[in-house]
C-alpha cells in the first residue's frame, strides 16, 4: 500500500511509534472535517486543531492541503486495494481477466461513490505527492488502478493497446458530469453497468476490426 513518506523522517523507534499515533489521529480529524465541511472548505489550521498537533508537524508530515487529501483517499482505499492485490476471485488474483476487470468496475464505483470529494481533487494531489516520493516508492493511487486495469486488458485481448484503453476507462471518473451523477439515487449504480459495458465492449470487439472499428453485430 500506498504510505506518504515523512519529508523528515523521525530517528528511533520510539519517534516512529509517535509518529504513527501522529499519523492516525491527523488523519482521522482530517477525515471527520472532509466528511462535514468538504475538502475545499478544509485548512491545514483547521486540521492541526482538530487533531492537537502543531500546525509545523501537519506540514512536515503532509506537505500540504493535497497531500493531506491523497493521504485520506490511500487511507479510506486500502481495504479495496488490498482486494485487487490478494483478496479473494473475482477482484483479487484467481478469475479470469475478464471477470476481474467487471469485478473491477463494480468495486471501483463503490471506491469513487463513497469518496467524491476527495476524488475531485486527486488529479492535484497526485501531481504534488508524486514530485515528492523517491523513485522507487510506488506510484499514486489512480497510477496503481491504471496498471491494474492495463494488465487485464492485455492479458484479456493480447494486441490492444492496454495502457490508452486503461486511461480511458479511468478518465471519465474524473469528469464533472459523472461526479454530479454519483449524487443522485441510482448514480453509482448507472455508472458502474456503463463501465462494465465499455470494458466489455473492448473485450468482445471483433479482433480483426481495425482501431476504432465497431463490433460486428
Amino acid at each position: 500500500m500506498i504510505e506518504l513518506p515523512l519529508i523528515d523522517p523521525p530517528q528511533g523507534p520510539r519517534e516512529r511509534a509517535d509518529a504513527a499515533r501522529n499519523r492516525a489521529r491527523i488523519l482521522e480529524a482530517a477525515g471527520a472535517l472532509v466528511a462535514e465541511q468538504g475538502i475545499e472548505c478544509v485548512s491545514m489550521d483547521a486540521v492541526a486543531r482538530a487533531a492537537s498537533v502543531g500546525t509545523g508537524t501537519l506540514y512536515r508530515r503532509f506537505g500540504d492541503r493535497a497531500g493531506l487529501a491523497f493521504a485520506l483517499l490511500d487511507e479510506h482505499t486500502r481495504d479495496f486495494q488490498n482486494a485487487l492485490i490478494s483478496g479473494p476471485p473475482p477482484l483479487g488474483p484467481g478469475a479470469p481477466a475478464r471477470d476481474r476487470l467487471l469485478a473491477f468496475a463494480d468495486g471501483v464505483i463503490e471506491v469513487v461513490s463513497r469518496n467524491k470529494g476527495l476524488l475531485a481533487a486527486l488529479d492535484h494531489a497526485e501531481a504534488v505527492v508524486q514530485a515528492k516520493l523517491p523513485d522507487d516508492d510506488p506510484p499514486p493511487l489512480h497510477a496503481l488502478w491504471h496498471r491494474h486495469v492495463a494488465d487485464l486488458l492485455g492479458e484479456a485481448r493480447p494486441g490492444l493497446d492496454a495502457d490508452l484503453l486503461a486511461h480511458l476507462v479511468l478518465a471519465a471518473l474524473h469528469h464533472d458530469p459523472i461526479q454530479r451523477m454519483l449524487a443522485t439515487e441510482d448514480g453509482a449504480d448507472r455508472i458502474a453497468a456503463g463501465l462494465r459495458t465499455m470494458i466489455t465492449a473492448v473485450l468482445d470487439q471483433d479482433e480483426t476490426a481495425g482501431p476504432g472499428t465497431a463490433p460486428a453485430g
